[in-house]
């Protein structure tokens, strides 16, 4: 991993990283993977046999379903503290790149912390990507969550 942290006066932080997971796969090997779980799922629906589904899942085990997978990827994250003097509100973005199929994770988020021992934090994610890549073979395109933590 390389990165690289920058602070500006305005207290944008700008955080930038390259993540190298040499273990991971390439870019053939996930879609080899994701080619056979379809092939699997189409089996299924046109004979109810899971066999071939029942053994995808098996290999996603060996490390096909982490996180980050694949080999090279780029992350960056702009966060900035209390923009336009609204006190304990900071808005953020992340943008976390796969190197090897072009897929990507889009984040934004906004996080208030503005009660005692609460933080209250609205986060989306649209992930994007082609067929059979990394971020395009997710279960989901987008999502939205809320998150409520409480300290004590």
């Amino acid at each position: 991993m390389l990165g690289l942290r920058y602070l500006t006066s305005r207290e944008t932080t700008c955080i930038a990283e390259y993540y190298r997971n040499g273990p991971g796969f390439t870019e053939t090997e996930m879609r080899d993977f994701f080619s056979f779980v379809d092939d699997g799922y189409d089996s299924y629906l046109i004979t109810g046999d899971d066999t071939l589904l029942k053994k995808a899942a098996a290999v996603s085990e060996s490390g096909y379903s982490q996180p980050n997978p694949m080999n090279d990827y780029l992350y960056l994250r702009v966060i900035q503290k209390e923009p336009f003097d609204i006190l304990y509100f900071t808005p953020a973005i992340t943008w976390i790149f796969n190197m090897d199929d072009a897929s990507f994770s889009l984040s934004p988020e906004l996080v208030y912390t503005g009660i005692t021992n609460l933080e209250l934090r609205l986060k989306g994610a649209v992930l994007l990507g082609g067929s059979l890549s990394e971020y395009g073979e997710k279960q989901n395109d987008w999502r939205i969550e809320l998150r409520t933590r409480y300290y004590f």
